[in-house]
């Protein structure tokens, strides 16, 4: 298994070092939400040689997901996303020690995540303002690693997909809403992000309803969760 591993993983190890290479092979990384932004964040980061990995995500495949998210396949309509992507994981890595959670985070559900192992890095793609301020305010709290997604729908130019510190974000709804809850939970610690400086098409926003957590959907381009996923990869790679 060892030769097969060395195999794989020997045009990344080419790039980032030896010395990289095993601290991603020693790292826990926690990715909460596995939707069109955090399962190709999480993909990577398998593929990269991460050697433990916690995914969190309550939601199943539906026809909606066909258009963008990894785990969505016809075959695999109905099943917990966390369960079909453990499964894409392990045939990619079967060393990679994976922990799979089909439940939503609720808040009081959030610090006994948090404290239940020493997570290296979280990862952030909740597409739900309550709980996404949740997670992020208690991992800032307990001086965590985390780095998180901002809005990527309603937008289609990858170009102008950014990193930048929460609070100097601009055009991005889901940011503004997240540093508006941040600071009545008084919080305003500097919290790296990925979002995109294109102002979001007003007529890509429908009001929904009868969908658990989510007053409106948002139309998405196929390659746009994809981008910000990698470029959520790439963060916690560089900073590991």
């Amino acid at each position: 298994m060892s030769e097969m591993r060395d195999e794989w993983q020997q045009r990344t190890e080419l790039l980032l070092g030896e010395e990289k290479m095993e601290r991603l092979r020693k790292a826990h990384v926690l990715v909460v939400g596995v939707g069109g932004v955090g399962a190709y964040a999480a993909e990577m980061l398998c593929r990269a040689g991460v050697g433990k990995m916690t995914i969190v995500d309550a939601d199943t495949v539906q026809p909606s997901n066909m258009n963008r998210q990894l785990p969505a396949l016809r075959s695999a309509l109905g099943r917990f996303k966390v369960d079909v992507l453990a499964e894409r994981f392990r045939d990619i890595n079967p060393e990679l020690e994976l922990h799979v959670m089909p439940v939503y985070l609720k808040d009081e559900a959030i610090p006994e995540l948090l404290d239940s192992a020493a997570f290296d890095f979280i990862v952030d793609a909740i597409d739900t303002v309550a709980p996404k301020c949740f997670l992020i305010y208690h991992a800032l709290k307990r001086r965590m690693k985390i780095v998180s997604s901002m809005g990527a729908g309603a937008k289609k130019d990858i170009t102008q997909i950014r990193f930048a510190d929460l609070w100097d974000t601009y055009h991005c709804g889901l940011s503004k809403a997240v540093r508006k809850r941040l600071q009545k939970m008084g919080m305003k610690r500097k919290l790296p992000v990925v979002f995109s400086t294109e102002q979001a098409d007003p007529e890509a926003v429908v009001l929904v309803e009868g969908e658990a957590n989510k007053k409106s959907t948002v139309g998405t381009i196929s390659y746009m969760p994809a981008v910000f996923g990698c470029y959520l990869a790439e963060y916690v790679i560089g900073k590991l």
